[in-house]
């Protein structure tokens, strides 16, 4: 059951919604330099941060169509960016796994949106700063408590 929203609630997730989606368009700008669209870089980003994944986990994870998937991956793989191996467990099934390539690129385009937001955070005072930080550790236990 969830709990009854006040207008303050919805004022500051419409604020905080807006928000973000003005500082991802921002920073986004700096994936360009990666060289790989934007899909690529997100699939590739869930294979650095959550492990190998089969095709299906993989276009479930990114929200697409299998097929969709197997073109961004063949993608990827074209580049050097993934690899294909088979499940220790289950020989018949094939996990996408980052390669070493794939992590240096993936971890380049991550250096470079979190260096474009640090310098637009460079106008805030220390103070401003800690706030900005007090509400990333807010807004990640809001997200923890909900399935």
């Amino acid at each position: 059951m969830t709990r009854p929203l006040s207008s303050a609630h919805r004022e500051a997730a419409d604020r905080f919604h807006s928000a973000s989606i003005h500082v991802l368009r921002r920073v986004a700008r700096e994936d360009a330099a990666s060289g790989l669209s934007s899909a690529r870089l997100s699939a590739l980003s869930v294979l650095v941060f959550g492990g190998a994944r089969t095709l299906g986990e993989l276009a479930a994870a990114e929200q697409v169509r299998p097929p969709t998937m197997t073109r961004i991956v063949r993608g990827l793989e074209a580049d050097g960016l993934v690899g294909r191996k088979a499940d220790p467990g289950d020989g018949r099934v094939v996990r996408v796994h980052a390669t070493a390539k794939g992590n240096r690129v993936l971890q380049g385009a991550r250096e470079r949106r979190i260096t474009n937001l640090a310098e637009r955070l460079a106008g805030l005072d220390a103070r401003e700063v800690a706030r900005v930080h007090e509400a990333a550790e807010l807004v990640e236990r809001a997200l923890a408590q909900q399935p």
